[in-house]
């Protein structure tokens, strides 16, 4: 076989990435939390939507505790999705809130969550976002010695001790990780051999010293992975803690856990994740034996329960090739655009949520009203042949979507948000 020949047809389809379990039809259509997706965009008044899932949040959490040990607080990490709806239904789900700015600091206190829940981690928080946090009684996790002699100061000047924990970036990375958030050089939190010396000087200066935060990664599907770093967290906090001289009061271990975008994805193992973890807490040594022990999650518990739905307003042939042109886009849905942290373009998982269970019949890409080639939701895939009117579905759209993506760009706006 020429080289030629094994080329990649340029013409072919390319695959979808899998739909989550839990979605089902009815009369055809796509339904989430018991209703058409028609009935929605109805009740919503108008496209593009993002409908969220609380019967997919449920079951999610149920399936972190049941294989989670029993110690393991489990946090959710408000960047993630931050609309009021979706973190008031949360509250009675998780243990705390992690939050990366003021702005999600509010969002929490509109919802009426106390700040005893909640911890605050990000580089470059500004002396007014600090002071808040303080004022809240939230737990600053600081990123730098700056960081922490501002939080002395305004803790002094307030006459309020601050709950603060250190940030460590790790001398490892978690293993296969979509994202890097530790080892080697980065903006994220303190150089490990600078940590002891750190928490030293905040006890020694009167600040309530809450432990250590230690998130290596993103979006990782290997189990493998997550239990290795999980046991280098374990390992670098107790000695962190010998260093310092005291046990460690909290240790939040990051998260990472991915959920499958792609063809080819396979879901996290985590029972065995969770029966490891469960191993190692069995056998802690003193510096962790009474340490609070937390994971945060966030595209792990929302990204599979949301569905982002577009209205087809064209359909057009270009040189031989089908476009589906809806009110959609990038604007919205960066990240299944391919222009959020994606090396290779891969199709996330969509349907034509109008002709939901019918078989493929065309190729075809369907794209945003942007004007930029960039504005792509699907390339080239295997469809059910879909007219101007039709709803389609863009999958896993629960996490970084609605607020990580450009939506004022051309002057479109933000998308309609719901919980069902």
């Amino acid at each position: 076989m020429s080289a030629s020949s094994r080329r990649r047809d340029p013409n072919a389809a390319k695959p979808l990435g899998p739909i989550p379990a839990g979605f089902e039809s009815i009369d055809g259509e796509l339904a989430i939390g018991g209703f058409k997706v028609s009935a929605l965009v109805e009740q919503a008044g108008d496209t593009p939507l993002f409908v969220y899932s609380r019967a997919m949040l449920d079951a999610r959490m149920a399936e972190l505790r049941a294989a989670m040990p029993e110690r393991l607080a489990i946090h959710y990490a408000v960047k993630a999705n931050p609309h009021p709806q979706v973190i008031a239904h949360m509250a009675g789900l998780v243990d705390g809130f992690d939050l990366a700015s003021g702005g999600e600091l509010a969002i929490l206190q509109g919802v009426g969550i106390d700040g005893a829940h909640i911890s605050f981690a990000g580089p470059g928080k500004r002396p007014r976002e600090i002071r808040a946090a303080i004022e809240a009684g939230v737990t600053l996790n600081c990123e730098s010695e700056t960081e922490a002699a501002r939080a002395l100061e305004i803790g002094r000047g307030l006459g309020i001790q601050p709950k603060v924990a250190v940030r460590v970036n790790p001398d490892f990375d978690m293993r296969g990780s979509g994202m890097k958030m530790g080892g080697g050089a980065k903006q994220f939190g303190l150089d490990a051999e600078r940590v002891p010396a750190l928490i030293r000087h905040l006890i020694e200066n009167g600040a309530d010293w809450r432990g250590l935060h230690i998130y290596t990664g993103s979006q990782t599907l290997e189990a493998d992975a997550v239990i290795e770093t999980q046991g280098q967290v374990l390992d670098l906090a107790a000695r962190i803690s010998r260093e310092v001289g005291r046990p460690c009061p909290a240790l939040n271990l990051g998260g990472g856990f991915g959920i499958p975008y792609f063809a080819g994805n396979e879901p996290l193992d985590i029972a065995a994740v969770g029966a490891a973890l469960g191993e190692r807490f069995a056998a802690l040594p003193g510096e962790l034996a009474d340490t609070e022990m937390a994971i945060e999650l966030g595209r792990y518990m929302v990204g599979e329960a949301g569905v982002y739905l577009a209205r087809i307003v064209d359909r057009k042939q270009s040189h031989g090739e089908t476009f589906l042109i809806t009110d959609g886009g990038l604007h919205h849905q960066l990240a299944a655009s391919g222009n959020f942290g994606t090396v290779v373009r891969r199709n996330y998982p969509l349907a034509i949520a109008t002709r939901f269970g019918e078989q493929p019949s065309e190729i075809a890409s369907v794209v945003g009203c942007l004007c930029t080639p960039l504005d792509r939701l699907a390339d080239r895939a295997e469809l059910p042949r879909a007219e101007v009117g039709d709803l389609v579905a863009v999958f896993c759209a629960g996490a970084y979507g609605a607020t990580a993506s450009p939506m004022h760009f051309l002057g479109q706006g933000p998308a309609i948000e719901m919980l069902v």
